[in-house]
């Protein structure tokens, strides 16, 4: 399906009748990696899942947005849905976007419960070989951004950020780039405190894109959470292990057979 949310052409799916579950992908990803879970939830609630602007064939943002301006965006997406509450499933930067709502007092609706899949949101710890990576890179792209430079060796600037971003990064637009690293400098632990919502934490035990003591310690700091952890899966746990994921959640909603 599509809708406009503030002149953006965006696309979504939508299934079954209840009260509203919203399920937010991933960076990179798109709401269709959902489609085996939507069936299930459909058996109970009314499921949506955009696929945020600049994915799945949205449009990209007007500009570089920060993780609350697609926190906006996912408020305005959900008001034609005139639901007073909504359960959210949020799968990595899915998560943060989560976490910014949660912390949120004048939301038009009440969140009643949440679920993060391998979610973002904790700063890593940098290495020093990290940090010396961060100060080559910055060097290179202050030189290369001269305009001399950049006139006798056009590219070379796309090329050095390829080399040194993640695939994330090189195969993203520059607006998009500009989001990504917006999302990725943003620590958002200080806020998890502050979610109220009954919360699930679902985590792959081999997940190195956002580890396992992410999981860990947003137990322990979001007050009456529960984290279930799938031996052997890695960062897309929902999609490696379907089956132990669908009960879970069937579980945690009180979804009968």
């Amino acid at each position: 399906m599509q809708t406009t949310i503030n002149g953006l052409n965006i696309n979504y799916l939508d299934a079954g009748k209840g009260d509203l579950v919203c399920l937010l992908h991933g960076w990179g990803a798109k709401a269709e990696l959902f489609e085996g879970i939507i069936p299930v939830l459909a058996h109970k609630y009314h499921v949506v899942a955009p696929n945020l602007p600049g994915f799945g064939g949205s449009d990209e943002p007007p500009e570089v947005w920060s993780v609350d301006d697609y926190a906006d965006f996912v408020v305005e997406f959900l008001r034609q849905f005139n639901a007073d509450k909504v359960i959210l499933l949020g799968h990595s930067y899915g998560g943060r976007i989560i976490i910014k709502l949660s912390n949120r007092p004048d939301l038009p609706f009440t969140i009643e419960k949440n679920i993060l899949v391998d979610a973002a949101g904790i700063m890593p710890r940098r290495s020093l070989g990290y940090k010396l990576r961060v100060k080559l890179y910055k060097l290179g792209k202050a030189v290369l951004k001269s305009r001399l430079i950049s006139a006798l060796y056009p590219g070379a600037l796309n090329r050095l950020q390829k080399k040194f971003g993640s695939a994330d990064y090189a195969a993203a637009s520059p607006v998009m780039r500009g989001c990504l690293v917006k999302a990725v400098n943003e620590d958002l632990e200080p806020l998890l405190p502050g979610i109220k919502a009954e919360t699930l934490l679902i985590w792959g035990d081999k997940d190195t894109a956002t580890p396992l003591s992410d999981g860990q310690k947003m137990e322990k700091m979001i007050k009456g959470s529960g984290l279930v952890v799938f031996s052997g899966a890695g960062h897309y746990s929902f999609l490696e292990q379907p089956y132990l994921f669908a009960q879970v959640i069937k579980s945690f909603l009180n979804i009968g057979e």
